[in-house]
């Protein structure tokens, strides 16, 4: 892996074929490890260090409260696919995966919608040995918890991810949802929040009650429609996007999906890495 953005002397020394001087390393800021543009495989730490969530003074957003960032994760083929044959996994990669799970560990919880939960067979998060001490300096759990989006809690409660999660497997729906549902929920162990008047889920209450629960650092992995409604709300504040250097054609869905926006997002990149052909970016709201 090498970066590409933000560019650096070495970057450009690269970029126009010649070499760094002996003993150079990229200044302080630009991404956490020396020789970060050299062409190799980055250690957890480095890729932890690229992608670490601001502090709230950082983001601009110094509250009396606790103060959410929400971060998305999502792949996407040259053409605009999100998905193959329905998932996600067949224009990933190696490197995509490690990048997944990095960010996964630096995350208090993933917020995901039911038909991903579905369609990707969602599983518990994992402990990773290598996290467990930065996680435990940082105040967090041995692993983030997973939180379902979901009206109907139309979910198959004898899956892993709600029988056997290393911590309780959240659940984000409306107030109208149905009673025999919350109940069969909560009948596993899973903790159901209420983050909308009627069937459905409020999006910026959703990430509000996350954040008064004491999940500040939040993930994201979709599915598209999820994506999506957060992307219409404006409570977006991050898009990590890996673009993979494939064609699929077809009628897939592309990563955001739903409503659209009156006026178009505005983004800024804030990094770029390479490898293999796959492009792995960060944009941060403007």
């Amino acid at each position: 892996m090498r970066r590409l953005f933000p560019v650096t002397d070495e970057t450009a020394a690269r970029t126009l074929g010649g070499a760094p001087e002996e003993g150079a390393r990229e200044p302080d800021g630009a991404g956490g490890a020396p020789g970060a543009c050299a062409d190799r495989e980055w250690s957890l730490a480095e890729l932890a260090a690229a992608y670490a969530y601001p502090e709230p003074a950082a983001s601009g957003r110094v509250t009396g409260g606790p103060v959410p960032w929400l971060r998305a994760n999502m792949v996407s083929t040259l053409d605009g696919a999100a998905q193959h044959e329905g998932r996600s996994h067949p224009i990933s990669s190696a490197t995509d995966m490690r990048i997944f799970g990095t960010l996964r560990a630096l995350a208090d919880v993933v917020v995901v919608g039911a038909e991903t939960v579905r369609q990707e067979g969602y599983r518990p998060a994992r402990e990773r040995a290598e996290f467990a001490a930065p996680r435990s300096a940082a105040g967090q759990g041995p692993a983030p918890a997973i939180a379902v989006v979901t009206a109907s809690l139309d979910l198959d409660f004898s899956l892993p991810l709600f029988t056997s999660p290393l911590v309780p497997t959240l659940i984000l729906t409306g107030a109208a949802a149905a009673p025999d549902r919350i109940a069969a929920a909560r009948k596993t162990g899973a903790r159901v929040m209420i983050a909308g008047d009627g069937a459905g889920v409020d999006p910026a209450r959703a990430v509000r009650a996350l954040a008064e629960a004491g999940h500040t650092r939040l993930l994201t992995e979709g599915g598209p429609r999820l994506l999506g409604q957060f992307v219409a709300a404006g409570v977006l504040d991050e898009l990590c996007l890996t673009v993979s250097p494939m064609l699929t054609a077809g009628d897939a869905q592309r990563i955001a999906g739903g409503p659209s926006v009156t006026v178009p997002r505005r983004f800024e990149l804030v990094s770029l890495l390479e490898e293999a052909g796959f492009l792995f970016s960060r944009y941060r709201r403007s």
